[in-house]
């Protein structure tokens, strides 16, 4: 490459990255996905637009693989373990047992209703049946949603890639027509418990390290967080085990150590995540072919309304059926299974082996990806709504958001009392916040003031406390039940959680 073909290539890279970053403010305020602003941005540069040519397989497959180490890092740095822990077991149902029914029955479709050979059906089947995590992460914590909700959604797309690739990899290669389905399973089952056992280890022998030893440069500590992501996805695919589980495995427990310089790590993997996911759509983009697209649409439309209102709700309820959830938890999860960019990336394996029919199938998944993410994301907060698992629980629950003082092992943690909270009313004594927690400032009307014990809370009111870390939970968890049943919550037997 000459200095000449250098500078355009740089040119072009950063007005992409200049595009892609506003359209992120698009993509607030109208409410769109911005993953589906980027798939069409790749698309307007490619063979159809710009006429920049991008037609490898191979190398869409590895640098798709390269942003899911970072995209999965990121979201797992950014999880904490007591919010997901509870919905741990729905997640890790819906990665495996809900991704086999979903396969299931998108296959049976595809194979009896659109004609497809075995194998292309079951490829179908097993491209749309993982959540994809980039779509999931940054969707859904726009969306006023109850923690039990968004953590198994979490859980399910940080985990259910595992299974699935290694599913495509196996009817791609034509091993599972070799060795049967018995094996694939034996196989699937031994890449993620080995995965996440790999994950696990690296994760906590990391995070030993790095709180016993002091870097010279603080900028060193996040380097050394994603590079153990990295070692984690190396480690795991060279023991033929699933990276990808190593990764969000080793992330979560990265994430949720005392670790120095916590803020400045989760902050430089999410600009890493930005820049992960805006290259990863915008290649898909490129690499789709949108004279394809025309005789792809209706089988399109009829495998996306299959995997959304039959497969999906399937695959949940028969999950979850052990763990009890609700009907309307378990109608949420089901509306909420974005798909994205992960049933594209699935879909560049069987292209890259050459899979007969990959590229008609590819076309496929990139209208079902855009058309029903464009459907299903935007109306998240109104379903949620209807369902009684969204707003109705941040009515009361008062808003927090938290701070690490590394200095002094301390949390700082902001507070805003919403309209519906019944912390309006309480004094600062009455919340009976645990000892050692102070409460410094108060915003009200614009204007900040020193509150005292018996200062009243308002609506609309900010409150800024200092927690000890090891007591930034029961802080939380007290802030919650206060404002659900007010200063007497004890007595109801609310506890916050």
């Amino acid at each position: 490459m000459d200095v000449t073909t250098l500078n355009v290539f740089l040119l072009v890279g950063a007005l992409v990255m200049v595009a892609a970053i506003l359209a992120v403010r698009a993509s607030v305020r109208f409410g769109l996905p911005f993953l589906v602003l980027y798939l069409l941005l790749g698309v307007g540069i490619g063979e159809s637009g710009l006429g920049i040519q991008f037609d490898d397989p191979n190398v869409a497959q590895s640098l798709a693989y390269a942003a899911l180490i970072v995209i999965l890092a990121e979201g797992g740095l950014t999880t904490r373990w007591e919010d997901v822990r509870p919905a741990l077991g729905v997640g890790v149902a819906l990665a495996t047992v809900g991704v086999g029914i979903s396969t299931a029955v998108v296959a049976v479709v595809g194979h009896y209703l659109l004609g497809l050979d075995w194998i292309l059906a079951i490829l179908l089947g097993a491209v749309f049946a993982p959540t994809d995590a980039a779509a999931v992460f940054s969707t859904l914590r726009r969306v006023p949603l109850a923690k039990r909700l968004s953590s198994a959604l979490e859980a399910e797309s940080g985990l259910n890639d595992a299974p699935t690739i290694v599913l495509v990899v196996l009817v791609s290669t034509g091993r599972v027509a070799e060795d049967g389905i018995g094996m694939a399973a034996l196989l699937i089952a031994y890449q993620l418990v080995v995965g996440a056992g790999i994950g696990y280890a690296l994760g906590r022998l990391a995070s030993i390290v790095l709180v016993r030893i002091a870097l010279p440069a603080s900028g060193l500590y996040p380097l050394m967080v994603m590079t153990v992501a990295v070692l984690s996805y190396a480690t795991g695919a060279m023991a033929n085990a699933s990276g990808f589980a190593a990764v969000y495995i080793a992330a979560l427990i990265l994430g949720n150590s005392r670790l120095p310089h916590r803020a400045a790590t989760r902050s430089f993997a999410e600009g890493l995540a930005w820049v992960a996911q805006i290259g990863l759509f915008v290649m898909l983009g490129m690499l789709s072919s949108p004279s394809r697209m025309p005789e792809a649409f209706v089988a399109a439309v009829i495998a996306g309304a299959v995997l959304t209102f039959v497969a999906r709700p399937m695959a949940v309820w028969i999950s979850t059926v052990l763990f009890r959830v609700p009907l309307a938890d378990q109608l949420f999860l089901s509306f909420a299974g974005l798909r994205g960019a992960i049933p594209v990336v699935l879909a560049t394996i069987p292209l890259a082996q050459g899979v007969e029919g990959a590229d008609w199938l590819f076309a496929v998944v990139f209208i079902v990806a855009v058309v029903f993410t464009l459907l299903q994301a935007p109306a998240l907060p109104w379903v949620a709504n209807r369902l009684g698992v969204g707003p109705g629980v941040a009515a009361h629950d008062a808003e927090l958001e938290s701070a690490p003082l590394e200095r002094i092992e301390a949390d700082l943690i902001q507070v805003r009392i919403p309209d519906g909270s019944k912390l309006h009313g309480v004094s600062i004594n009455e919340l009976r916040l645990p000892s050692g927690v102070t409460a410094p400032l108060l915003v009200r009307d614009g204007k900040t003031e020193v509150p005292e014990r018996q200062t009243k809370l308002r609506r609309g009111d900010e409150l800024l406390l200092v927690a000890p870390r090891q007591l930034r939970s029961a802080t939380e968890r007290r802030l919650r039940a206060v404002g659900r049943r007010g200063r007497l919550a004890g007595w109801f037997g609310e506890d916050g959680r």
